[in-house]
């Protein structure tokens, strides 16, 4: 049986079918998946230095761009690929270009003038960009009925601003863990994975500040995680105390480890909604806590999904925090209905 939102979504939706109704019960993960990201242009990496006869200049730099920002224009020519940055390299001669970027969610324009190097004196702009991510994450929820999951707790990053990658598409891809880095203090550990290069498992659609969410096509991904539907937790159903993580640490295999909610600080906190410590002996010995790889294994209570790991304190990684289900789930929805109102 499914809830519905709200009256205002119904109205605003009223082409969205029942299935993207708020989930009463899902598919709890905790399974790694490799995603694959292209995004919405070029993003800045770095602003490189250049080296000229009157010494080091930075065309980036002074033309106000920073790492994180989304190039999406050059002179009016869209830019999608890194190749065509290549391409368009060549053909500079030192006068300004005009640069449309994307910083924020926030569209803005910049005049670039290429410096010209000394070593070959040829122009350059000084932009280090890439137009795709690869990496690991985990799996925090499935809902069979739709076809829709949610993963990491948080978004992937674009740069220093912290904000999520504009996405443009992706991949879900099969992954298994190859090795763990313990963390230590100051020092986060990590899962290191590898991918299975025998095809895609399923679409991403959007990446927010609550997760990275898409659409399962195989459910084989999921592991030994498959089709055991749980209850979906509101805030009123957390408590603090004992409960336990859904996490694949080594090869394919998903096991569960013992935590405990230390504090819930509530709904208002975005992505770190409660925290978190790992009392697990055997998880503490095999990783010493939370690792990066580990954000968005499910968190259950009472028999109930109630939320994901999202991070972990770097000074002490036995400690973390976690999101609610209900702001993931809420945020994945978007996704869902976003696309059935755009084929209406």
């Amino acid at each position: 049986m499914k809830k519905i939102l709200s009256i205002l979504v119904c109205i605003v939706f009223a082409a969205v079918p029942v299935w993207a109704a708020f989930p009463d019960e899902v598919v709890p993960g905790g399974h790694t998946i490799g995603v694959k990201i292209n995004t919405q242009g070029l993003l800045l990496v770095c602003a490189a230095p250049v080296k000229t006869a009157d010494g080091e200049s930075n065309p980036a730099q002074a033309a106000g761009l920073v790492p994180g920002d989304m190039i999406t224009l050059i002179n009016d020519e869209a830019m999608t690929e890194t190749t065509q940055l290549t391409e368009f390299a060549e053909t500079l001669d030192g006068k300004a270009l005009q640069i449309t970027y994307v910083r924020d969610g926030v569209t803005m324009k910049t005049l670039l003038t290429p410096a010209k190097s000394e070593p070959d004196g040829r122009y350059r702009l000084g932009l280090w960009v890439r137009d795709n991510m690869a990496g690991i994450g985990t799996v925090t929820y499935y809902d069979p009925e739709s076809g829709l999951f949610g993963s990491l707790g948080h978004g992937v990053n674009g740069g220093e601003s912290g904000n999520p990658l504009p996405l443009e598409s992706g991949q879900v891809i099969y992954s298994e863990v190859e090795s763990v880095r313990p963390g230590e203090s100051g020092k986060p550990g990590e899962l290191r994975g590898k991918f299975r290069n025998n095809g895609s498992y399923g679409s991403l659609k959007r990446n927010t500040k609550c997760g990275l969410f898409g659409i399962l096509h195989d459910e084989s991904v999921l592991g030994d995680s498959l089709h055991r539907v749980v209850p979906v937790a509101n805030e009123n159903d957390i408590s603090e105390g004992k409960a336990y993580i859904l996490s694949n640490i080594e090869g394919g295999k998903v096991e569960k480890y013992d935590i405990e909610i230390l504090k819930i600080y509530g709904l208002d906190h975005q992505t770190r909604n409660f925290m978190i410590r790992v009392t697990d002996p055997d998880l503490l010995k095999k990783t010493a806590g939370i690792v990066q790889g580990m954000s968005g294994s499910p968190i259950l209570q009472n028999g109930k999904i109630v939320g994901a790991v999202t991070h972990v304190l770097v000074n002490d990684p036995e400690r973390g925090y976690g999101i609610f289900i209900e702001n993931m789930i809420k945020e994945g929805l978007d996704v869902i209905m976003g696309q059935e109102k755009l084929a209406a």
